[in-house]
């Protein structure tokens, strides 16, 4: 009996620290769980929901993506406009991106709520240097972005937000 005691916990050990790896690597080179913290991409992400950042496949123009900030100790949330040697232009609340007009069909609530004559992001025209990409938040008058910080470094990405966790939207 103590032999398959002992056969049985070995085999509940081997399941524990294969469990315990697997959950190690998939947090550190898959995907990781991430709280938002502020306003900057409302109304897609709000204040304290919780999302899943997926730290694989390659970063495209309009993802959200999370990257550690060039001047604090915490992790920003914001949408990738612009692209190694794209050139960003906004132009009366008209997003060009290498020349070409972009519709931003996350900005609609927000404008919604300007007075007349305001605009949601004031002009601006960057090319974004090899190796960064530019960011900005959703909530563009309430977001610190590449406006502010420059544009970031590839390396500062943790990766896209693929999905909302928390808190579970049910549609009635």
């Amino acid at each position: 009996m103590n032999a398959e005691f002992n056969k049985e916990l070995k085999s509940w050990i081997i399941a524990l620290i294969s469990a315990l790896v697997f959950v190690f690597i998939c947090r550190n080179f898959i995907f990781t769980p991430v709280k938002v913290v502020g306003q900057s991409m409302q109304p897609t992400y709000e204040n304290q929901d919780r999302i899943i950042v997926s730290k694989v496949g390659q970063i495209k123009h309009f993802d959200t993506i999370v990257f550690h900030s060039p001047i604090e100790k915490e992790d920003y949330i914001k949408r990738v406009i612009g692209l190694p040697d794209d050139t960003i232009e906004i132009q009366d609340d008209a997003l060009y991106i290498n020349g070409h007009k972009y519709d931003e069909p996350y900005l609609q609530e927000k404008k919604k709520h300007l007075l007349p004559n305001q605009k949601l992001t004031e002009n601006l025209k960057i090319k974004v240097p090899k190796g960064h990409i530019f960011v900005l938040g959703d909530n563009r008058q309430k977001s610190t972005d590449s406006r502010q910080l420059g544009c970031i470094s590839e390396e500062a990405v943790i990766g896209k937000a693929i999905l909302r966790f928390y808190p579970v939207i049910e549609n009635y």
